[in-house]
């Protein structure tokens, strides 16, 4: 179990501005940031920190699609082939009634399909324990951690780097 400790070197950031010029300038410094924790969005830090676009919504689109389809292969089956019911001239395949249920199907999959698949990308599940830098990040601190193991820097120039781009404060810290 300690072969899996690893120490991290926080700066706490009091203001988001600070905190977007700071990413920056630790980037080009070739610092590799582990992530940014924030008491709230702050908006362009994806961008900040590098991150693609979110493939969230091609999955909502294959399982919106997948809903799509069941959802008329199953009414197709039932009122053609199971239960074929031809009653006052309505047509064999009635597709304008088909519509409500084909919506409500592509909604529900897409949803449910985008939270499954979010909740297992992020790697949360009920029995994991969140890893919390620091306290303060839920309340008025922004935190930028940084995983020494994976920098070619030492931490007195990343606390450097830190202090100089207008962190608060630096901290280290080791975590499992």
């Amino acid at each position: 179990m300690a072969d899996s400790i690893k120490n991290y070197v926080l700066g706490v950031f009091e203001d988001e501005d600070v905190l977007l010029k700071a990413i920056t300038k630790v980037r080009k410094e070739g610092v590799n940031i582990y992530e940014v924790y924030s008491p709230f969005p702050v908006h362009g830090i994806e961008n900040a920190l590098g991150y693609n676009r979110s493939r969230l919504s091609i999955a909502a689109f294959l399982f919106g699609m997948t809903g799509t389809c069941l959802a008329l292969t199953m009414m197709i089956y039932m009122m053609t082939i199971d239960w074929p019911m031809i009653i006052g001239g309505k047509d064999f395949l009635p597709f304008p009634t088909f519509i409500p249920v084909t919506f409500e199907m592509t909604v529900l999959l897409s949803a449910f399909g985008m939270v499954g698949t979010f909740l297992v990308i992020s790697d949360l599940k009920p029995w994991g324990k969140a890893k919390m830098f620091d306290i303060r990040s839920t309340d008025d601190k922004h935190i930028v951690a940084i995983e020494l193991e994976k920098n070619k820097l030492d931490k007195t120039k990343i606390s450097k780097l830190l202090k100089a781009s207008g962190a608060s404060e630096v901290n280290e810290k080791q975590m499992d």
